[in-house]
């Protein structure tokens, strides 16, 4: 959608800066996570989650004026750098049919509302009847990331083909739901540090369409940590720990974290990356990261039975 007579854009980031060192640009990304990733709307985010079990709804986007992106929204960042960094955030948005029905299977048989909001309705024959919500809000990532990199390059390119690893059942589906689970919450954490640190590193229309892109990553990060602690409310930091060791497992095929991790790093270009770069993403894990335990340590068992009663 176009908007011509939309009002100048608010750089979201606080200050902004034509080149900014490294401390101007922890400065725009502690702005940012503290507005995005601040208690009350991760409270706000996990609230909704019950109105979207009984009427779903998918987060209307604000209008962008596409035709307006252009290299001089770039900041911090070498355009080409950017650019690689756009093709892989779309290559590994692409397949999220295959993500929502994974999800779909390991959640269906102990948590059925939650496994329609992540991957809808199938028939007795496997048919998709009904799209999830989280696939509906997800599934507009990759063409928004295409538009971008189309009107700051002038190519059109098609995401590559990647596939998903797919339902890998044990006779413990409670213990297959919280691996997997877990790698969820991962994923999207990942994809919310990755957009706010490309929202810090743009201005103008650029920042406006990734400030879209990290709504729906926290606004799916929050909804899938908060459900996750109330279905296992005797997760803890050991256990954690040690799903995580043991996915590090050469052989263990299914949630490997430590893969994922190093997947994405490749996926984005990392070894093209400055230091200020790296040093800022990392700085951008970190912080969100504590935000997201200051609100972990508020969900109490009373709070998230009443939410989820």
């Amino acid at each position: 959608m176009v908007n011509t007579t939309s009002p100048p854009i608010e750089d979201l980031a606080d200050q902004s800066y034509a080149s900014p060192n490294c401390w101007q640009m922890q400065h725009r990304l502690r702005s940012l996570i503290d507005h995005y990733v601040a208690v009350e709307k991760l409270d706000n985010r996990l609230q909704d989650l019950p109105t979207q079990f009984t009427n779903p709804q998918p987060r209307p986007w604000k209008p962008i004026d596409w035709q307006a992106i252009n290299r001089n929204q770039i900041i911090g960042i070498a355009p080409e750098v950017f650019l690689s960094i756009l093709i892989g955030a779309m290559d590994t948005e692409a397949p999220i049919r295959g993500y929502t029905q994974t999800s779909r299977q390991y959640l269906e048989q102990l948590h059925p509302q939650m496994a329609r909001f992540v991957g809808g309705i199938v028939n007795k024959d496997g048919e998709l009847q009904e799209i999830g919500l989280w696939e509906k809000e997800e599934r507009q990532h990759t063409p928004a990331l295409l538009k971008v990199y189309t009107q700051l390059t002038g190519e059109k390119i098609i995401p590559k083909h990647r596939n998903v690893r797919g339902y890998l059942p044990t006779d413990d589906p409670q213990e297959d739901l919280y691996r997997h689970g877990l790698h969820r919450v991962a994923t999207e954490y990942g994809a919310t540090c990755l957009y706010l640190w490309m929202m810090a590193h743009t201005t103008g229309e650029l920042h406006e369409v990734l400030e879209e892109l990290a709504k729906d990553e926290i606004n799916h990060m929050t909804k899938f940590w908060g459900f996750g602690v109330w279905a296992y409310p005797n997760t803890g930091f050991i256990r954690i720990t040690n799903t995580l060791i043991k996915t590090r497992s050469q052989n263990y095929q299914r949630n490997n974290l430590m893969r994922t991790l190093r997947r994405m790093m490749n996926t984005l270009n990392w070894n093209a990356w400055t230091l200020t770069n790296k040093t800022t993403l990392l700085y951008t894990f970190t912080q969100t990261m504590h935000h997201l335990w200051k609100w972990h340590n508020t969900l109490t068992p009373e709070y998230l039975q009443n939410l989820f009663k």
